[in-house]
């Protein structure tokens, strides 16, 4: 047999536009908000942080400490976030083949928006949600987020039927309002616990710090690692499993590693930033449209453009209605829902996978 015909690669053209949008993105963030500070002193200022650079900013200490302690763990929190999201929503719907699949609709994020409730409820001080968050909580977020992937793949599929988007979407909608449920029963069993999670649930970065970054750090670059090391599995999965296993590939071994990594991605995301959705559907399907269907391309660009997408949407959600903050999650939404409403009519969801 002979090998299908291999998408392009990633243009240097694209991979130049997305570091650039990630540049402008971070100067952006790090410059605008309730005390304005010049973008050129903003960009000094980042530069002098790199080790062994000396660059005077002409910021005073006082504009200094915003820029250090305060604007830049958020901005890069959030392109971290973004970066993930966007990431995992491309691996999902290259594994199941579907261009609905993302972190939110199948289920992931409730499932780890529930493992960080646990913690969140049973921690033995109450505290803010996301401020000084144990170690631990990643990995409740992964649990979570792992069982309620499983949960939707097996639903899906049940009583023979074949994984359309329909059924997969279905059955991540049952299986987000099953552990919405479980989350309130343990919210009403908690009641101490319901202002910090609420306030979590509607997806912010408000509370983050360089112990968020830091926290969150380790599972994007397992998450990154993985995913990207895949991009051209994902290429082949897409001719389907019998073309794909005669080209050697093991389709079973790879659709797992990729959803285990994806799921993982997720979680870190989830547990430090709240249910912030659409990210995962908005990036992924534009670059596809604009750059082309290659997963070479799509993964790496959703790295990139997705941090530049969040950090900008957090930069809009706190300086609109400044000095109060609306939450990230509204933004996205308002964002998203006309966008999905497009995706779903353009794909055709009740039709085979």
């Amino acid at each position: 047999m002979t090998d299908p015909p291999r998408p392009a690669g990633l243009r240097p053209g694209w991979l130049a536009g997305g570091v650039l949008a990630v540049l402008v993105a971070l100067i952006a963030g790090v410059a605008f908000g309730p005390v304005a500070l010049p973008p050129a002193g903003v960009a000094a200022a980042l530069l002098d942080l790199i080790p062994g650079v000396r660059i005077h900013s002409g910021l005073s200490l006082r504009e200094t400490a915003i820029v250090t302690e305060l604007r830049l763990p958020r901005v890069v929190l959030g392109l971290l976030v973004g970066a993930l999201l966007a990431l995992a929503g491309a691996a999902y719907q290259g594994v199941f083949r579907n261009p609905l699949a993302d972190p939110h609709l199948l289920g992931v994020a409730a499932g780890a928006g529930l493992g960080v409730t646990v913690v969140v409820a049973f921690r033995p001080a109450a505290g803010d949600a996301t401020a000084d968050l144990p170690i631990g909580v990643p990995l409740a977020a992964f649990v979570g987020a792992t069982v309620a992937v499983a949960l939707t793949w097996v639903l899906g599929g049940a009583g023979g039927r074949s994984r359309t988007p329909a059924t997969l979407i279905l059955s991540g909608v049952a299986v987000s309002a099953f552990l919405a449920a479980a989350q309130t029963f343990l919210l009403q069993r908690h009641i101490e616990a319901l202002r910090e999670v609420y306030s979590w649930l509607l997806g912010r970065l408000a509370t983050a710090g360089w112990h968020d970054v830091l926290l969150v750090l380790p599972y994007a670059a397992i998450t990154a690692a993985i995913v990207l090391s895949q991009r051209r599995e994902l290429d082949v999965l897409t001719v389907g499993d019998e073309e794909a296993t005669s080209l050697g590939l093991h389709p079973q071994r790879s659709r797992y590693l990729l959803i285990a990594a994806a799921s993982l991605g997720t979680a870190a995301a989830v547990s430090v930033s709240g249910l912030i959705g659409f990210v995962g559907i908005i990036v992924p399907h534009t670059l596809r449209l604009l750059a082309g269907p290659s997963y070479r391309s799509i993964l790496p660009l959703s790295v990139l453009f997705g941090g530049a997408f969040l950090a900008l949407t957090d930069l809009v959600a706190r300086t609109v209605v400044s000095p109060a903050e609306i939450p990230i999650g509204v933004v996205t939404a308002f964002l998203g829902a006309p966008f999905f409403a497009l995706v779903l009519r353009r794909s055709g969801v009740g039709g085979g996978s």
